[in-house]
């Protein structure tokens, strides 16, 4: 790709690149010339010589020998061969990926992500220290919910332990509310203020600087119940009476209940339960 230049000066032909050849010991002493028209060297003296065509000696292996270096990002090619900048250059992988100089990106969109359902995924290991015993031995095996099968993938953990974070999980007390049975009469209580007073403000905690705040669940995310309420206090010592608790809507989770009668120590017994929607 770095054609080289014959010239003629005397009896000496040189190339461009700085190698000569002295044709000198080849003329004869009857002075004849030696000329050049292109590639083809021609001697004066013998105008029915045929030319020798030089063309062969131009462009090879020996003439234009070239040396390539680095000088940080740009490769140079020695005797006028130019050079070149790798950090001008992008290259593309047709997947995606392309580096550019330096920089190398992956267009996420042309990739295939492969997604996969929870029953191909298998867990690391279907044995786990539960025990804490310092080893994995058969009785660690994931048995999620007891039935005997132990779960070797995540749509198995999955399935096993919906059933059991969706009861126990779900339920929870809320804190103590004290209700004034002083006096006959009908009354309400906010028993999601209640929850949201305590549970959102607590007094002190184990560790003030690391411990985070009580998760909290909105009015609507929740369920109220009264499990047990002292019918002597609330109703006719039978049975409950005049209770209720408001539904979906600003007042969800209010209590209206009616003291019939003072309890005899001045405390009567009632449990609210929250569940989770």
């Amino acid at each position: 790709t770095d054609d080289q230049t014959l010239t003629l000066t005397g009896n000496t032909l040189s190339i461009a690149d700085g190698n000569s050849v002295d044709f000198s010991g080849f003329v004869n002493t009857d002075a004849q010339d030696l000329s050049i028209s292109g590639n083809d060297l021609s001697l004066s003296g013998d105008p029915t010589a045929t030319p020798i065509d030089l063309s062969s000696y131009v462009n090879n292996d020996i003439n234009e020998l070239q040396t390539i270096s680095k000088s940080g990002s740009t490769v140079t090619l020695s005797n006028g061969g130019g050079s070149f900048t790798d950090s001008d250059t992008t290259y593309s992988a047709g997947t995606g990926l392309t580096l550019s100089g330096t920089t190398f990106s992956v267009d996420a969109s042309s990739v295939n992500t492969d997604d996969q359902t929870a029953d191909e995924v298998a867990l690391i290991t279907a044995r786990i220290d539960l025990d804490g015993d310092g080893s994995t031995t058969p009785a660690d095996d994931i048995d999620v919910d007891g039935d005997g099968v132990v779960e070797t993938e995540v749509q198995g953990v999955v399935e096993a332990i919906a059933p059991i974070t969706s009861k126990a999980a779900r339920i929870f007390y809320p804190p103590s509310i004290a209700l004034d049975a002083s006096s006959n009469g009908t009354f309400t209580i906010d028993l999601y203020q209640e929850y949201i007073s305590q549970y959102g403000s607590p007094v002190v905690s184990s560790d003030p600087t690391n411990a985070p705040t009580i998760p909290l669940y909105n009015r609507n995310e929740l369920y109220y119940y009264v499990t047990y309420a002292d019918p002597t206090v609330f109703g006719n010592g039978t049975t409950v009476q005049n209770m209720s608790i408001d539904g979906p809507g600003l007042t969800e989770g209010t209590l209206n209940y009616q003291i019939f009668n003072q309890p005899a120590d001045y405390n009567a017994l009632i449990n609210v339960v929250f569940v989770v929607k």
